[in-house]
């Protein structure tokens, strides 16, 4: 009973910013909606409802959902401040978020994953491409949140590392797709990865969206160790290069073993590759974001 009278007699200075910060964040996720329909060149209504088009759910939702990723970043981050300051650095975290969430989805597009047709495939029911898409875009606000919660401030400083964090952590993301590639078509007699996804390989898409959300989520570790320094702007984006690399070796090295052991009678290129093994596929990205997020829960201590 004391827990109720207490939440009851909660401050309307912190009811006005709940109500603020919910206010926000449904505007957003709102233009979010509205700008998913515009970019892509269709109405989502009709998508979702009278086309019943899977996959633009599944992508407009992985959208919403790091949209939120980025609010929680920025209401943790104004939590101390006034009213005003509050709804500032909500609306610009929230809006620089959403830009960033959407060139991070650009990048994906036209250089990481730069062999297919997303838009297209979408289009096209591919729930594969669907489910990749909303994993980068979850990944790339994993990446922000953590940045936004590193820097100190709304100012200019505190723009220009978040972009250089999120810049960063990007190219980190392309390296390492690049090397699942490499190891896919080796694997594989040289059948690309991305041509793969375009076929609804759905056990693929699981484990390589697996692999880029645990690779942002050991990335963003470095918040735990690089310290901000709000004008030594090459020292910020060194440190989040050299660290983020480094977490993610051992992200992958930990990853590679604790699959030795626990998978060791499951041949796993046959399994996910060959025979489009969804169980098998799930168990491999439950272990890479756990294994991350151990990591991290390691890091912040």
């Amino acid at each position: 009973m004391d827990h109720i009278l207490n939440l009851v007699s909660i401050s309307d200075s912190l009811w006005s910013h709940l109500a603020l910060d919910l206010g926000i964040a449904i505007v957003l996720l709102s233009v979010t909606k509205w700008i998913s329909g515009k970019l892509s060149s269709v109405d989502s209504d009709e998508e979702l409802c009278k086309r019943d088009n899977y996959a633009f759910g599944i992508s407009v939702a992985g959208r919403m959902f790091a949209l939120t990723i980025v609010l929680s970043g920025a209401v943790i981050s104004s939590q101390a401040n006034s009213l005003q300051q509050t709804s500032i650095e909500m609306l610009l975290y929230g809006t620089l978020g959403l830009i960033l969430v959407k060139i991070g989805r650009f990048a994906n597009d036209k250089i990481i994953l730069d062999q297919l047709d997303k838009e297209f495939h979408i289009k096209e029911r591919n729930i594969s491409i669907a489910l990749v898409d909303a994993s980068s875009a979850i990944a790339t606000a994993i990446i922000i949140r953590s940045v936004i919660l590193w820097v100190e401030g709304a100012n200019l400083n505190a723009i220009i590392a978040i972009i250089t964090g999120f810049l960063v952590t990007q190219a980190i993301l392309l390296a390492m797709t690049r090397v699942y590639e490499f190891k896919f078509a080796r694997s594989n007699q040289g059948i690309s990865l991305q041509k793969t996804l375009t076929r609804g390989q759905m056990a693929l898409s699981i484990q390589h969206s697996g692999h880029i959300v645990s690779t942002a989520i050991a990335v963003t570790s470095a918040a735990n160790i690089v310290q901000y320094i709000p004008t030594a702007y090459v020292s910020n984006l060194m440190g989040w290069l050299i660290v983020g690399l480094a977490l993610t070796i051992i992200l992958q090295v930990t990853l590679a073993f604790v699959k030795y052991l626990i998978l060791s009678g499951i041949d796993l290129v046959r399994e996910v590759d060959l025979q489009h093994n969804v169980g098998v596929a799930c168990i491999e990205l439950a272990l890479g974001v756990g294994l991350a997020l151990v990591i991290s829960g390691l890091l912040t201590q």
